[in-house]
Parts: structure tokens; C-alpha cells; sequence
């Protein structure tokens, strides 16, 4: 059975087109207001963005969902986890600071910033679910303890998972740093012949586990902890791991928390298909999008939105001067040709396997 997936264009010639007014209608015509419990607390998840990042979706529009909760007689709050690695997100004081600097105060969000897993990361909840990897998942506390959930997603590419979307943002986004560190299995090594011991990974490492050896990174994979900024930092793509070998699981267990996240909740899900680039939003830049703006889905199931997101962004052209290098027509996979050996959709088929949402999906367009 196919699930609705609702989409609006950018397109607009009058302020009811507006992109404020999609979001609007996106949450009427998606059911968000059945996930809404009068008098009860409702979590937004949102990404607030790595200090340096400026594509993550704009607090305008988050307001917009806030609105439409309080009309339905909920209590709103912007939420999120704090990360694994070093940044401007990795404890509460922090992260909270960095959601203010980039715009999501009450006076233009009406709503509180609560960090779902508190000051630390020690806030969560043991969830179990039964499945191949885990037969329990660690969510963030604030985000076990509500029954609503409205996810705002940023749709972009991801190094290991090819894509991150509506999944990744409940599963990486719902767990805290020990949650976060229970799915990242993978470790990374060094590519010696491409190596040119510039430092930057050193300098990154969140764990001190990368050293200098006669001018060549040397990774301690014992002290590893595979959040991969080293891979995302290095400028000669010098780092990388075995993505037939230690990629899969990874999908897998990122999946499997996803479900975790969601399950018991009464929860709708928003996905932007805007400024689409390459790297998630906890990367300290944003780099150019590698297609053109698309437009904003709204569906209650997280499987069919980002099914429908990954179809969407592989039938528009490849920009040019982007990260992108291959695959720049119409209808080839995009996210491939940025990382040649991803395959993003299998997050798609193990979630359906388990029972997260269906990849079965019907568009309707509106406004």
C-alpha cells in the first residue's frame, strides 16, 4: 500500500504562494494536526545547524509549524541531540548558543530551544525494538517522553549514508552521543599515496586518534570512534573506509534507531529540497547545491518522503562548478555521482524490511 507524500514548488506570484504559506498547507494536507495532543508538549525536530553552516532550513518557516501547533492546541518546542564530535553543537550551553546565533529565538520562532538529551548527552531513554543489530536503541530523553513529533528535515548528500533525510534526522538526530556512537561502527583509514600530512584531520579528531607518522596520518582505530570528520575535512580524499565491508551495518543500525525513534509516536515529517548539497549541516560550510531547488514534501510516513526526495533530486540536471562529478543528467543518480561508491537507498529497503514505512509512495502536488 502506497503512502501520500504531499509536495509544493517555490514557485510564487502572490503571498498565498509563499513559501511560508506551502508550509502552511503542507501541514493541513499532510494530517500533522492528528499528531498534535491538545495540552500536551510537542517536539520539533529540527538541525540548527554546525557554526559556519548556512544551509540549514530557515527559522521563518520553522515558525510556520509552531503556528499550526498552537492552533491545534499543542505546546511547542524546537528540539535536537548534541554530537558526538568536537564543534559548536557538542553540549547543550553550546548548542543552544548556536541555535540563537542562527536564528531560532523565541521572538522569531515562538517556541523554546530544549536539548533533548541534556547538558551532556546524559538525558535518554532505553527503547526496545528487536531487530538484527539492536534489541534496544538510546533516545534522547525530551524526544522518548512526548507522544508528538513533527521532524523538519534538510535534504542533502551524506558521506557514508549517500543521503540524509527524514531517517537520518530521527535516527542520528534522536540519540545522543552514545546512541550516535552505537551506530557508527565503520572506522576510517588512510590512503597513503594520496596523503600529504597537511594536519586538518589531526586537528579535527574529536578523540585525539590521528597522529602524524613521517608526514602521514596514522589513525589508532582502537580510539576511533567513527563519527568521520576526518573524511569530511581531509582536501586530497585522503581518508576513506571499506564501504562494502563496513558501510551496510552502518545503514542498518542508523535505520534501526530511526525506528526507535518513531516508534509509539503520533508523527508527521517535512523534507526541504533546498540548497542541496553535498554534506550534511554539521559541517562547519556549505558548499554549492549540486541540483536545483526543488521544492517541500510533507507525508506521515518517513520511508515514502525520502523515496520520493531521492526520485526527486535524481530527475533534475547536475549543476555545474558543484560538488558534483559525474552523473549530470536527468534521471541518473546524483548522489552517486558525488561519492561513486554510496548506496543511499538502501536505507530506503531496510527500512521498509523492518517496518519503519513503505517505499511505495503517491505524489500530490499542491498550491
Amino acid at each position: 500500500m502506497s503512502s501520500d507524500v504531499y509536495f509544493a514548488g517555490l514557485r510564487a506570484r502572490n503571498p498565498g504562494q509563499s513559501t511560508a504559506a506551502k508550509v502552511r498547507m503542507l501541514f493541513d494536507r499532510a494530517g500533522f494536526g492528528a499528531c498534535i495532543v491538545p495540552g500536551a508538549p510537542a517536539a520539533i525536530k529540527i538541525h540548527f545547524g554546525e557554526e559556519g553552516n548556512d544551509s540549514f532550513i530557515s527559522p521563518v518557516f520553522v515558525r510556520q509549524v509552531v503556528d499550526r501547533i498552537r492552533e491545534h492546541g499543542g505546546r511547542p518546542f524546537l528540539t535536537d541531540s548534541n554530537t558526538l564530535y568536537r564543534g559548536s553543537r557538542s553540549d547543550a550551553v553550546n548548542h543552544i548558543t548556536t541555535a540563537l546565533e542562527h536564528g531560532f529565538g523565541y521572538a522569531t520562532v515562538r517556541a523554546p530551544v530544549i536539548i533533548a538529551d541534556g547538558l551532556s548527552g546524559n538525558n535518554f531513554r532505553e527503547i526496545e525494538i528487536g531487530k538484527t543489530h539492536f534489541s534496544r536503541v538510546l533516545i534522547s530523553g525530551d524526544i522518548a517522553d512526548v507522544s508528538s513529533l513533527v521532524v523538519i528535515s534538510h535534504f542533502k548528500g551524506h558521506e557514508p549514508a549517500g543521503f540524509g533525510g527524514a531517517i537520518k534526522n530521527l535516527a542520528m538526530g534522536c540519540a545522543p552521543p552514545k546512541g550516535k556512537q552505537e551506530q557508527h561502527t565503520a572506522r576510517p583509514l588512510t590512503l597513503e599515496e594520496r596523503c600529504i600530512g597537511c594536519g586538518e584531520c589531526v586537528l579535527i579528531c574529536p578523540r585525539s586518534a590521528i597522529r602524524l607518522e613521517d608526514r602521514r596520518s596514522a589513525i589508532d582505530r582502537e580510539r576511533c570512534i567513527g563519527c568521520f570528520e576526518c573524511m569530511t575535512i581531509c582536501p586530497e580524499e585522503a581518508v576513506d573506509i571499506d564501504w562494502e565491508t563496513d558501510i551496510p551495518p552502518f545503514i542498518e543500525r542508523m535505520v534501526e534507531y530511526a525506528y526507535g525513534a518513531a516508534l509509539g509516536k503520533k508523527a508527521g515529517y517535512f523534507n526541504f529540497l533546498t540548497n542541496i548539497t553535498p554534506d550534511c549541516d554539521c559541517v562547519g560550510w556549505s558548499d554549492a547545491p549540486v541540483v536545483p531547488d526543488i521544492g517541500i514534501l510533507a507525508s506521515r510516513d518517513p520511508v515514502a518522503i525520502d523515496a520520493a526526495s531521492f526520485d526527486l533530486v535524481n530527475r533534475q540536471p547536475g549543476l555545474p562548478h558543484s560538488f558534483l562529478k559525474r552523473n549530470f543528467g536527468e534521471g541518473e543518480d546524483k548522489f552517486r555521482g558525488m561519492r561513486w561508491n554510496t548506496d543511499g537507498y538502501r536505507q530506503i529497503r531496510y527500512a521498509e524490511e523492518i517496518g519503519l514505512g513503505t517505499a511505495s509512495y503517491r505524489l500530490v502536488e499542491i498550491g
